[in-house]
């Protein structure tokens, strides 16, 4: 094991070599980098209990990095090496603490540490989910006893409604209506599965006990526009621009359904996203991250005869100055009622541009890109409507070849042998 002052500048220019390694430094006895394979490095303590001939102990410090630099790490080695000299094992108590902490403390721990990696509006969710559901159910338990069939019951009874109630917001007389279900409980379940893997890595448990955990069926009702209920959508919308009804939310739900678009990415689309003569939208971000989209002609069509407001980088301004328009519930729901078109939600314009497209020939990979969706499995959904074209084909193919070979062409009869 080299040895050398543990400095900035050392600590930077160490290299992986294929193997664990460890630098020591000369100043501070005990006190070490540790060097693993994938380039990580994390400052910790070695030191022996009982002295010559006790049981050596490493103490974990932290990840080289804000707040773990030679200096503060040089700093807590110290802390722990007199804590040592006073008889105790931080290591030990260290352990011990981490065996005691609740669900919630490891949520806490999660959300600080363990979401760097996602979106904001996705950290967001996983607060929300952990405070309408792991906590009130599971936040006063210890981490190492909670079983699988713990996590069957938790799943059961977020399904059951066991969490549902009315919770106030941060926003005005904000609310939030926590429902439970079926659905929310195999999302709610994946995201503790999640947590659980990121206490494994953290040293709070050996085991995941959402591993094994049976989920709900997703029986997510896909709904598509018909022809029949675009061209009703279609009147209603003209209709609706006559009558005087807000610009930006008639402009928002057809682009909804030329473009394919989330609603979020519609609604705060500006000027500057859109390039007119290559036709496509530049997402600076968007749920998969950034994102350009093709438009279509008479979705480019659309945006060229919108108007545009100084002072307003939206494309569907508010009613609010330098603000978008967030009215669009209120709106598609006095809407799709005129156009007998109740149970569609505005989602679902999303969905009927994928099922057009199938529905006329387009494939699956396609309409995954159009979309923006990052994997071939959020596609997937739509694979059923991809037959409808076959379907059609199949039919035309063997009524044509039916129609020649099953009729009789002359009165010959023909006899068999036996």
């Amino acid at each position: 094991m080299p040895s050398d002052k543990i400095a900035k500048r050392t600590v930077d220019s160490l290299q992986p070599e294929g193997k664990v390694d460890y630098l020591w430094d000369t100043e501070l006895s005990g006190f070490g980098v540790k060097v693993l394979p994938s380039g990580k490095k994390t400052y910790l303590v070695q030191y022996r209990l009982g002295g010559r001939g006790g049981r050596t102990r490493r103490y974990t410090i932290g990840k080289h990095g804000s707040p773990w630099t030679p200096d503060t790490a040089r700093a807590e080695a110290k802390k722990i090496l007199g804590a040592v000299a006073k008889g105790e094992d931080p290591a030990e108590e260290k352990t011990i603490k981490r065996n005691d902490v609740t669900v919630a403390q490891l949520c806490d721990v999660y959300l600080e540490k363990g979401v760097a990696t996602k979106k904001a509006s996705t950290v967001l969710m996983d607060k929300a989910r952990i405070e309408r559901h792991v906590k009130p159910l599971l936040g006063n338990r210890k981490v190492r006893q909670i079983t699988r069939r713990d996590m069957e019951q938790f799943m059961l009874d977020v399904a059951s409604g066991k969490t549902a109630r009315s919770m106030k917001t941060e926003a005005k007389r904000g609310k939030s209506v926590v429902k439970g279900g079926k659905g929310a409980a195999s999302r709610v379940i994946g995201m503790v599965g999640g947590i659980f893997s990121f206490a494994i890595n953290h040293g709070y448990c050996d085991i995941n006990p959402v591993r094994g955990v049976k989920r709900f069926p997703d029986n997510k009702c896909e709904r598509f526009l018909s022809d029949k209920e675009l061209q009703k959508l279609g009147e209603v919308l003209f209709q609706a621009e006559k009558q005087g009804k807000n610009m930006s939310g008639i402009a928002a739900i057809r682009l909804l359904l030329l473009t394919g678009c989330r609603k979020s990415e519609i609604l705060s689309l500006k000027w500057s996203y859109i390039d007119e003569e290559r036709g496509y939208l530049n997402l600076p971000d968007s749920k998969t991250g950034r994102r350009c989209i093709r438009l279509g002609a008479s979705a480019l069509d659309l945006l060229s005869n919108l108007p545009r407001f100084k002072n307003n980088l939206y494309v569907l301004p508010g009613d609010t100055e330098g603000s978008h328009y967030v009215g669009l519930q209120k709106l598609w729901s006095e809407l799709r009622e005129h156009a007998g078109l109740v149970d569609v939600r505005v989602h679902d314009l999303r969905h009927s541009f994928a099922s057009t497209s199938l529905n006329n020939g387009g494939n699956l990979y396609i309409i995954g890109k159009l979309l923006g969706h990052k994997n071939a499995a959020s596609t997937q959904r739509y694979a059923h409507l991809a037959d409808q074209p076959l379907q059609k084909e199949a039919d035309r193919v063997a009524s044509h070849i039916s129609s020649i070979f099953e009729l009789p062409k002359s009165g010959n009869i023909i006899k068999f042998k036996g």
